[in-house]
């Protein structure tokens, strides 16, 4: 269970209050530290760390149920998903991931949760809602990246070392297809309809954008920046907007993300954020884009109309996942 410390009490009081009184209260911003077992929550109004929630021991992947009521924290250490209360930020729960839980990805049914097992190479499909293992699926070396599509009857997962994706029908729960991509992909990300995705390899440096339907690669984005050694071009975290416009792409230790025209592949700009750059999140508006940056333990913030970073903002030690509470 979560420690109440007094760097959590005071604000848990006051969020009690605020909510009792009717206040209405900014987006927040949840991102995890992987090295100091913790949460940091940036209020997006603000843009100002409000608060620091001791969890589960190195904690990665999080993302929020639909109605935004729990958020799920996969505690790698612990090899557990843990349930938060976002009301009370108390840990409810935890569900049965299997071991060394990194990322997943919520079903649109608001309950099956599929999760990557890197020490097993399997995918743990677990019932969010009571709790138990619906299916377990043998994939590659070192799975780590998860999707659900949008339509709800295909779930992606990459394995790094066996450098596929691999293609999971929702319904059975079987391996249906898979993917060859560059050396060692790491996140998958789906347009707003589903008809396509987008994949990363980090150390290949490429992005590999997908046709569903057809299963092909469509094109294969690569990356080149001034003054910056290719070696250290590694794309991880992907997002896509709504309108189909851009695709960002965290280039890792490059430290910098990708702007790319997502409907001609073109690349229109690299933007200098912080050191070796994770993972990212829009707010709830997608005026902003937050990313988390590793090892300078600070979350950049982009104006996605301007394309421009706006500030930087300190959080734990090691920050990696982010999801934003409207």
């Amino acid at each position: 269970m979560k420690k109440i410390t007094t760097r959590t009490l005071a604000p848990l009081l006051l969020s009690a209050c605020l909510a009792q009184m009717g206040t209405a209260q900014a987006s927040i911003a949840y991102v995890s530290n992987e090295k100091d077992d913790s949460l940091s929550l940036i209020d997006l109004d603000s843009l100002e760390v409000i608060e620091t929630i001791d969890v589960g021991q190195r904690p990665r992947g999080i993302t929020f149920s639909k109605d935004f009521s729990k958020l799920y924290i996969c505690a790698s250490d612990d090899d557990t998903v843990q349930i938060m209360d976002t009301t009370t930020h108390q840990i409810i729960g935890e569900l049965p991931s299997g071991e060394d839980p990194e990322q997943f990805s919520l079903h649109p049914d608001n309950r099956r949760l599929y999760i990557s097992n890197e020490d097993d190479a399997l995918v743990t499909v677990v019932d969010a809602q009571d709790a138990t293992v619906l299916a377990q699926i043998d994939v590659g070396v070192e799975p780590e990246g998860m999707a659900v599509s949008p339509r709800g009857d295909l779930a992606i997962n990459t394995s790094e070392t066996t450098s596929m994706l691999h293609w999971i029908d929702t319904e059975t729960h079987e391996l249906i297809h898979n993917t060859r991509v560059e050396q060692r992909p790491r996140h998958v990300e789906f347009n707003q309809d589903g008809s396509r995705f987008w994949a990363s390899s980090e150390i290949g440096g490429t992005v590999a954008v997908i046709d569903v339907d057809s299963k092909e690669i469509i094109k294969t984005l690569r990356f080149e920046i001034k003054g910056v050694h290719p070696d250290k071009v590694q794309p991880v975290g992907v997002k896509l907007t709504d309108d189909g416009k851009y695709a960002f792409v965290a280039l890792g230790p490059a430290n910098h993300v990708a702007v790319v025209d997502a409907q001609s592949f073109e690349v229109l700009d690299y933007l200098l954020v912080g050191r070796r750059v994770w993972h990212m999140e829009f707010d709830s508006k997608q005026q902003l884009l937050l990313t988390t940056n590793g090892i300078s333990g600070d979350v950049s913030v982009i104006d996605v109309d301007d394309l421009k970073v706006t500030k930087s903002i300190k959080v734990g030690r090691y920050p990696w996942g982010v999801a934003v509470k409207p």
